[in-house]
Parts: structure tokens; sequence; C-alpha cells
């Protein structure tokens, strides 16, 4: 199974606009960071987790032609907005796209995406909308998800709750805060772990900073890690070189062989 980053940054992205920090100005490819995307593939299939605003072109830097199934971790914009992009899919393979998403958001999403998901709501003539099969989970759910086995944990995260996963020895924390005793549990022995840590110092009361990921990830036991979701406060070669052994940046394009 291969882990792909296509987007590794916050809300803001990197560089943020009108910013003239030193990571905004870098000339760092690896501090070029769009707004958080994943994907899981393992050749013959691959899983998208969330869908952000610069969808469109990830997919094209990244060379992804096929998306077998969606996976929304939450419905902040960030995350979520880049949805249309998914219109392609349904579009070529000629049949609906499977979405999975927490029972809790279900409504939320389907409210303000109504045009996608409303039944009453048809195109017109000449035009198209993203045909996606909207499928709920819970928390704890055994899912099977584009062929992935996948079981989705919940983290606090400001007035709502993100989904990350587990997936084999791969676990997934996007936008958390803590993480509760049910998701310890779940994730204990898994080797590789993605976590967001925005920055060094200064706690946020929605994500971890740098010091609390390192603090999880110590307490999970996980023998490799991947930070990511990570602000124009850190810039890549220097958070590496701060990083201990096992840990390091995710960056936009980076690609981990999990087995």
């Amino acid at each position: 199974m291969r882990l792909r980053f296509l987007g590794t940054g916050t809300s803001f992205g990197v560089p943020v606009v009108g910013c003239e920090c030193g990571v905004c100005r870098s000339d760092d490819s690896r501090n070029k960071r769009t707004r958080h995307c994943l994907v899981l593939d393992d050749g013959d299939r691959a899983l998208l987790v969330d869908t952000p605003p610069e969808l469109r072109l990830q997919l094209l830097a990244a060379g992804i032609r096929r998306i077998d199934a969606v996976y929304i971790t939450h419905l902040h914009a960030d995350h979520l907005h880049g949805i249309d992009d998914l219109r392609i899919f349904s579009l070529r393979e000629g049949r609906a796209l499977p979405m999975y998403v927490a029972a809790e958001h279900a409504d939320e999403l389907r409210y303000r995406f109504d045009y996608v998901f409303d039944e009453a709501i048809q195109p017109l003539p000449e035009t198209s909308a993203p045909e996606i099969e909207l499928q709920t989970f819970e928390e704890g759910d055994a899912l099977e998800i584009a062929g992935f086995q996948l079981t989705p944990l919940a983290f606090p995260h400001g007035r709502t709750r993100s989904f990350g996963f587990r997936v084999g020895r791969l676990g997934v924390i996007v936008d958390g805060k803590r993480i509760s005793e049910t998701a310890r549990a779940a994730l204990e022995g898994v080797e590789v772990l993605v976590i967001n840590a925005l920055w060094w110092g200064n706690p946020h009361p929605t994500h971890f900073n740098v010091e609390e990921a390192l603090e999880a990830i110590r307490s999970l036991d996980v023998q490799r890690a991947f930070l990511t979701h990570l602000t124009h406060r850190l810039d890549y070669g220097e958070l590496r070189r701060r990083l201990p052994d096992g840990v390091e940046p995710a960056h936009d394009g980076l690609t981990v062989e999990i087995d």
C-alpha cells in the first residue's frame, strides 16, 4: 500500500497570501503546501481522503487518473470545498462515486451541497454535477472502502469532530487535538502514524502543536511518523533537523510505502 500526501498545509496554505516571511518566500518546494489531502493506493485501487479547494491541481500534479472512493474526515472548507472536482470521475466511469462520511456530518453535507445530493435537483441540459453515492459510518465501524479495511476514529476538533482512521499498520489523525481512550486502543500496534502539527509552542485550541504531536507519537510507540497540516511558521529543513529519529515532516508529493 502506498500513502501519498497530495497536500500538507492548513486552511491558509503556504505561501500565505500577502505574507513576506521566510517560509512563504522560500525556494524550497517542500515549503509549498496546498490544503491537506491524502490518497491510499495499491496500484489497482485508490482511496481519496478529503476534497480540498486545490484538489484538481493536486490530482494533476500527482498524475492520479482514477479514484475509487472518497473518505471525508470533517466538513471544514479546507477539507471539503473541492468536491466539484470529483465530477470528472463520475462522468468518466458512468457511475456514482462512493463517498463515506460520519453519520453526524451527513445532514449538513447534504444541505450545503444540495445540488450534488438532492435527487430533485438535476443538472440542466449540457451541464453536470458530481454524482456521489453517500455512505455513512459511526466511529469504530469495520469498513471496506475500495478494498481497504478501515476503522474510523473520532478526534475532538473544536466544535466538531474530525474522523481519522486506522488501516492495517497505518494510523491517520487529521485535525485532532486529543486522542481518546477509544482511539488509543484502536491505534495500538500501528507502525506508521500521520498526525497534524501546526507549529512549535503556543498551544492551539483545536489542533496539536509540534510538541503535543511528538508526545502523542511517543505514547503510541510508533516506529515512523509524519507531521502534516503544517503552517508557514515551520520551515521544512529546520523542522526536519529538530525532529527526533523516526519522525519527519510530510510535504506535498511525498509517497510512503507501507507493508
